[in-house]
Order: structure tokens, then sequence, then C-alpha cells
């Protein structure tokens, strides 16, 4: 394509010299560091350890979850959102543990190295209950670790209403007033209608939805739904 100059030696000379600034500045904006870079989405992937899941079905969740954030669509997502990512396993009261702590994706390497963390996370407890308003007391204060970030958003899988420790309603109003938002995958494996549970006790927020998985196996197509809606910031209510 041609470069058609202004009239005159003056005006030539003054664009000239806006393109080679307009060009420098291109340049330097190429080498700002990620980290500077806004920050999209801080997600919590918050697994169930709790006593009625059995190693297999653990075993299911962590692969699953792996395979799901190796998709390509939600790997260019992440990266895209410039996202922060943690993951938490949870059972009942006092029993929470970040797994893996915030990991910040603004490329391919980032995220490969917090799946593999994910994959390799060996599993915290094994026989206690399901305390889900504990989770989230629990994961609230770690989104002050990642205060630029626009969208916080809390993934929460489970295979159980829950059976101890505060009731997650109570929690909705801190939820609000930190602009958090709780979706959830539902395993009916053993439990019917939890979907219709974490529908009504759980989840919270705009655009809040839940996954349904009648059981285990089908957890690794579920959660790779569920961050797909999430990462690419699409909304909606209840999935089956």
């Amino acid at each position: 394509m041609a470069l058609i100059l202004p009239r005159g030696p003056r005006r030539r000379s003054l664009y000239l010299m806006r393109r080679l600034l307009v060009t420098a500045l291109c340049g330097l904006c190429s080498l700002i560091p990620g980290g500077l870079r806004a920050c999209d989405l801080a997600l919590v992937l918050a697994v169930d350890v709790s006593g009625s899941v059995d190693p297999k079905e653990y075993r299911l969740q962590m692969d699953g979850l792996a395979r799901a954030l190796r998709d390509p669509l939600i790997s260019e997502a992440l990266v895209q959102a410039r996202a922060e990512v943690a993951l938490v396993q949870w059972s009942g009261t006092s029993r929470q543990v970040v797994s893996v702590p915030w990991t910040s994706i603004p490329d391919f390497a980032a995220l490969d190295a917090f799946t593999q963390a994910v994959e390799d996370t060996s599993r915290k407890w094994r026989n206690y209950s399901t305390a889900i308003g504990e989770l989230l007391g629990y994961v609230l204060p770690m989104f002050d670790a990642v205060p630029s970030c626009q969208r916080r958003v809390v993934d929460v899988s489970g295979d159980g209403p829950s059976n101890e420790g505060i009731n997650p309603e109570t929690l909705r109003s801190r939820l609000t007033a930190a602009g958090v938002t709780v979706n959830a995958i539902a395993i009916e494996a053993s439990e019917e209608d939890l979907a219709a549970y974490f529908f009504e006790h759980v989840i919270h927020g705009p655009g809040a939805f839940v996954v349904y998985a009648a059981r285990f196996e089908d957890y690794p197509e579920q959660i790779r739904k569920k961050l797909l809606r999430e990462v690419v910031k699409q909304t909606a209510t209840l999935s089956r």
C-alpha cells in the first residue's frame, strides 16, 4: 500500500516525526512485562476431597481438571485473560488448604506449569465431612492477594450438600461485597437433586450457574464445559 504524505516539506516532516514516534511507542509497549497488564480473571478451583470421594474419584477430578486446563480453547482464554489461578482442596470444618497458590498465567508456559502442579497434587484428607460454607469463608480472603483482577470466581466441585459448619447462604453478603461469583459442578453419584441444592444454596453472583454430572466419570467433560463458560465470560443458570 502506498504511503501518502501531506503536501509541503514542513507538513511532510511533521508527519514523518509523528510516524516515528508512534512506531517507537509501539516498540516500547511490546517490552512491557506481562505482569503489568490488566488481569481479567481470578479463579479459585475448589476440589471436594470429603469422605464420600474415594481414591479413584479423586483421581478422576484431578486428571479431568488438568485435561480441561489443557483444552486449546480454555488455555487460550486463560492466557488472554492474564488470569490468576489457584487450587484449593476442601472437606469438613477447618479442613481447607491451598494446594497450588495463586499463579499468574501470562503465557502458555505458565499455564503448563500450573496444570502439571494440579495433576501432581496429592490428596490432603480422606475421611471428613462436607463444609461448603467453611470453604467459601476460607477462599474469600484469598482474593485480597489479586486486587487488580476484574472478575473473581470460585469454581466449586462437590458430590454432596453441606453437612457441617456454617450454611453457605450466610456468606452471600460478604461475597457480594467482595465481588465474588460462585459457580458449581454437582456430581450426583450418590446425591439425588444435588444440582438443585447447589442452585438454591451455593451459587452466587451475576450469571452464576450449576453444571451437572451424573457420576464422577462424567466429571472431565463437565468441568471442561464449566471452565469454558467461566473463562469466556458467558452467563447462564443451570446446565444439564
